[in-house]
């Protein structure tokens, strides 16, 4: 799929999309005919390279695209030569007929610079540069502009090097403390699936940027860390629970942000970014917009979107999958579930319309990541 955003969308000043358009600045100071700069990133796990950050001042930026690498051969060789590749004429070298190359002849750039980031001979991703002039990429602005792009690539490893020793950090946790709910196996797999999903789909007023929309990917899953401070005896319980079992188990969020405050801390990673995103997923996502949600009791707008994202996935993946207290329930039911709980000011419309819209995708993941005991 890919979408366009507005080319100058508000951004935290403090992210990595803050960032880049800032770089993006004082490049234009010498370089006046760049008029795009871009990061994708390289998920190895799955072969998916998938933008991520952009400061676009003509046309407009692509977001929500992703492709296999190893279905790009020309990319794919420069992730593994490790080697820069310049485009002097794109009209004339890019052909149409895949997705980002039809975008981006439509934008009309004239020439392109692609740089890989490399950190300790892995391979993250690439930086892409582009142009409103032909042959614009001389070996002497080459050198220049690898030289000058080396902080903004080191910016964008620290940090996603940042998020993932959060993740494995928590999830090290989990483990360690054998949390053996519902929470583990193909739950946490479901929830980061189905939240990017939403995310990526919400209506153009709400549309999130990539940076965001990956943060939200990649926490989602700690949303209930705090539940392996419940004893097993009150979350694994069969039937009911009782009202004070209730309130105990609903002490797992503020559990929740105590432990990730701490790792954060540990770390020296409370000031970062993407931190928010977290703390505000895993202390938000059992609120709800008529303030009858937990624990704090707020409403509407008080909800961070990307809380209210994962409040949605993770009622729907509940609901489509068994529980201790119930056998699961077909997507059909799980939607007009989700539908009458926005009629009853639960729950962001714009979110169940987000999920409504991509429904056979959000049945793939449900059917592709399915617990082994069901």
């Amino acid at each position: 799929m890919v979408t366009t955003v507005h080319p100058l969308q508000t951004v935290n000043s403090q992210s990595l999309t803050g960032k880049l358009q800032r770089f993006h600045d004082e490049l234009l100071c010498d370089y006046p005919d760049i008029c795009r700069l871009a990061c994708a990133i390289y998920d190895t796990n799955s072969d998916i390279l998938k933008t991520f950050i952009n400061s676009t001042r003509e046309g407009h930026a692509i977001a929500g695209y992703e492709v296999k690498l190893h279905n790009t051969p020309s990319l794919l060789e420069l992730a593994n030569q490790q080697q820069s590749r310049v485009i002097d004429d794109i009209s004339r070298q890019i052909h149409a007929g895949t997705p980002h190359s039809d975008w981006l002849l439509e934008q009309g750039y004239l020439s392109s610079f692609t740089i890989p980031i490399v950190r300790q001979s892995k391979f993250l991703g690439f930086i892409f540069i582009d142009s409103t002039t032909k042959a614009s990429f001389t070996e002497g602005v080459q050198r220049d502009l690898i030289m000058r792009c080396n902080g903004i690539c080191d910016a964008i490893a620290n940090e996603l090097s940042s998020a993932h020793l959060l993740v494995a950090t928590a999830s090290a946790i989990r483990s360690i403390a054998h949390l053996r709910d519902f929470e583990t196996g193909m739950h946490l797999t479901r929830m980061a699936e189905l939240s990017k999903l939403i995310a990526h789909n919400l209506p153009a007023e709400k549309a999130l940027n990539d940076e965001i929309i990956e943060h939200i990917y990649l926490f989602s899953p700690l949303h209930d860390i705090g539940k392996i401070g419940i004893p097993d005896s009150i979350l694994l319980k069969q039937g009911k629970l009782t009202t004070e079992e209730r309130k105990i188990i609903q002490t797992h969020v503020q559990k929740g942000v105590d432990i990730i405050d701490a790792i954060l801390a540990e770390f020296n990673l409370i000031e970062q970014s993407d931190a928010r995103i977290m703390r505000n997923i895993i202390a938000f996502h059992h609120e709800y917009l008529d303030g009858s949600g937990y624990p704090f009791k707020l409403k509407g707008e008080q909800i961070p979107i990307e809380a209210r994202v994962v409040t949605v996935a993770d009622i729907f993946d509940a609901l489509t999958h068994e529980r201790p207290y119930k056998k699961p329930w077909t997507t059909a039911e799980s939607l007009a579930e989700l539908d009458d709980m926005v009629r009853q000011g639960k729950l962001d419309k714009d979110c169940v319309w987000a999920l409504n819209k991509v429904i056979d995708q959000a049945e793939r993941i449900v059917s592709t990541y399915r617990d082994v005991t069901q």
